[in-house]
């Protein structure tokens, strides 16, 4: 008996010669070329594993196998995959399984939950646990819009239905240290007593987040390195036509990544700031798209990065038309006021008593900062949201200036 370890083809091909040699012979076992026959099997069935790649089950030919064993017809398939066309699409390969179905046929018609997955990146214990999420109340038509789902095509019904899919797979794809659902259990901050749409406010976290990993950030942001001189230098880039722009530039300089991300529906957003890993992102949605409201925003969120934001405390989201008497909100306001325009100059402003466009533009001059940073102050100040229109900027400009 001379049977050797396979490390080629070749002697794969000549074991597999001896072996079917040895099993027409039907050697009793313990003889000789029973010993051989048992011992050369084992080789064989060795090197296959290292070389073969295993065949995995098809779930279709699966559910149509447990159909037949247990007699049941498409019909009782309802309660597993949906109406009778779901049933028919899915049988014939032209709709694929959702988390949903595969969680039903693999708890009611016990197929093991690793032949019904083709998710690769799906393991089996997301398929053998209830979702704690809804996630069909997820903004999934305007996630869509935005291209969050990649290439899937569907109505609003086939969204609804692979809503558990879609959501969970952007949520991988966002890192799952970060995302999952820890990350919407993270600990989140909300200004404003407007009842918002939560999941709304999560979809909207995770596309600023997605667009800001798309910006390669060289610089990393170093603790206690934002200081009201820093924050100074900041509120007087609003003097610059292109303002907004050098604002996201002198931000990214310092290891801040800056996101525009327009709000979802049902969320009352101004911005936010929050933490990916150790990097601070500062988010805007240019609801009120005009240049006193992007500057107060800013300076809102760039001082909760620097007071308040942690991992402990890693999201804070702001509808800024909504008063706040939380001690870190106003501490946010103040820092944000302080740095655009400072108390001790503020106090004794003639503007404040003639609120003239001349006294405005002459006072924002002596500032360095932008006339509509004091319009809006005096606007904000005196409850009266038609003074100094022409100074504010037009509805739109700041858009346009990250647009062009």
């Amino acid at each position: 008996m001379n049977v050797k370890i396979i490390k080629t083809e070749k002697d794969y091909q000549a074991a597999m010669s001896r072996l079917s040699d040895l099993m027409s012979r039907d050697p009793k076992p313990g003889s000789k070329d029973g010993d051989e026959l048992e011992l050369l099997a084992l080789v064989v069935q060795d090197f296959e594993r290292k070389t073969v790649p295993p065949v995995k089950a098809d779930p279709i030919e699966s559910i149509l196998f447990r159909m037949d064993q247990m007699g049941l017809t498409r019909k009782d398939l309802t309660k597993y995959i949906g109406s009778i066309s779901k049933v028919s699409e899915v049988l014939s390969r032209k709709r694929p399984l959702s988390l949903p179905m595969i969680r039903r046929l693999h708890q009611g018609m016990d197929i093991p939950a690793d032949i019904l997955i083709e998710d690769v990146e799906t393991d089996r214990s997301t398929v053998e646990s209830e979702p704690t999420i809804d996630f069909s109340r997820f903004p999934l038509k305007e996630m869509y819009e935005r291209g969050c789902f990649g290439s899937f095509e569907g109505n609003a019904q086939r969204l609804k239905d692979y809503s558990e899919d879609l959501v969970s797979k952007l949520m991988r794809e966002l890192g799952p240290k970060q995302m999952g659902t820890a990350f919407l259990r993270a600990p989140l901050h909300q200004r404003g007593d407007r009842q918002a749409d939560e999941s709304a406010i999560h979809a909207w976290r995770m596309c600023v987040v997605r667009k800001a990993r798309e910006v390669n950030s060289t610089k990393k942001y170093k603790a206690n390195s934002i200081t009201p001189e820093w924050m100074r230098e900041l509120a007087k880039l609003s003097a610059f036509v292109e303002g907004p722009k050098l604002a996201k530039e002198y931000l990214a300089r310092h290891g801040i990544t800056l996101v525009i991300e327009k709000h979802f529906k049902r969320t009352f957003l101004d911005g936010a700031a929050m933490l990916d890993g150790d990097r601070p992102i500062v988010a805007l949605t240019l609801r009120h798209d005009r240049l006193d409201n992007f500057w107060f925003a800013l300076l809102h969120e760039v001082a909760h990065v620097a007071l308040h934001l942690t991992p402990a405390t890693p999201v804070f989201i702001d509808d800024l038309d909504r008063g706040n008497s939380e001690l870190i909100e106003e501490e946010a306001d103040a820092m944000a006021q302080e740095a655009l325009i400072p108390e001790a100059a503020w106090g004794t402003a003639k503007v404040r008593h003639t609120l003239t466009s001349n006294d405005a533009v002459t006072f924002a001059d002596q500032l360095g900062v932008a006339p509509a940073v004091v319009a809006g102050r005096l606007r904000h100040e005196n409850k009266n949201y038609r003074l100094l229109n022409h100074l504010i900027g037009k509805t739109g400009q700041v858009s346009q200036i990250f647009s062009d």
